[in-house]
């Protein structure tokens, strides 16, 4: 059975990864790096679903946690086919003038320099065999989040690149890579930048007239790792209710 490795799969968009790829007989290995206790209830909401689990911690802007990690999950599940780079952070809310030099060096190491450290590993250990790799852009890529968090936008805008050049770079190995990038999603990272207000605040501007949520998101980020997606790679799926 296909085995994926997600990381921030202990909390929003990357849990409903967890849940959903399970439903489609995915193994799964939910990174975290606090919440022991909120890995622990997805894999046993994997385990549920008849499918093998295990939560490993580790902080992705570490590369010698990044090697761990993945070496653990082979540990304990075998060679990984997918792996889903759902860890991420903004910051608080603020114009860039405010912002602290921790804030968006912290967001760029998780955001961009984790993604790619985890992207490195799972290309050293796919190469022989294929996979397929997703990873969580936003829709503040292009709309830029000016007066919130331009800091995370452009960390974003990174995975944009990198996804499109590792796609070309991992394609003659068998490897696709893909990204989703979602828009205004019911999870926690709104509370967690100090604007629990945010979707609320924002819906108007949203066509379709709401926000979305994390299994929205996540429906098609499983099937970008499932061999429906077979031809699909470099791209780069809007999730944004067409904002």
């Amino acid at each position: 059975m296909p085995i994926v490795l997600v990381t921030g799969g202990s909390r929003g968009i990357g849990a409903a990864v967890c849940r959903l790829a399970a439903r489609d007989g995915w193994d799964v290995s939910v990174n975290y790096t606090s919440d022991a206790s909120a890995a622990a209830e997805v894999v046993a909401a994997v385990e549920a679903a008849g499918r093998r689990a295990v939560a490993i911690k580790a902080d992705v802007s570490d590369p010698a946690e990044v090697e761990l990690l993945f070496e653990e999950t082979e540990k304990a599940l075998g060679p990984i086919d997918g792996l889903v780079n759902s860890a991420g952070i903004t910051g608080l809310v603020s114009p860039l003038a405010e912002a602290r030099a921790e804030t968006i060096a912290r967001t760029m190491d998780i955001n961009v320099n984790g993604t790619l450290y985890c992207c490195r590993e799972a290309a050293r250990r796919m190469s022989a065999r294929g996979g397929a790799i997703v990873n969580l852009s936003s829709a503040a890529a292009n709309l830029g989040s000016p007066g919130e968090f331009v800091w995370y936008a452009a960390s974003k805008g990174a995975v944009d690149s990198l996804t499109i050049g590792l796609s070309k770079e991992l394609g003659p190995q068998g490897i696709r890579v893909n990204a989703v990038a979602p828009g205004l999603i019911e999870t926690d990272i709104h509370a967690s930048a100090g604007a629990p207000e945010r979707v609320a605040r924002l819906v108007p501007l949203v066509p379709l007239g709401r926000s979305g949520s994390a299994e929205e998101t996540a429906e098609p980020i499983v099937w970008l790792l499932s061999p429906a997606a077979s031809y699909v790679t470099g791209s780069v799926i809007r999730v944004a209710g067409g904002r």
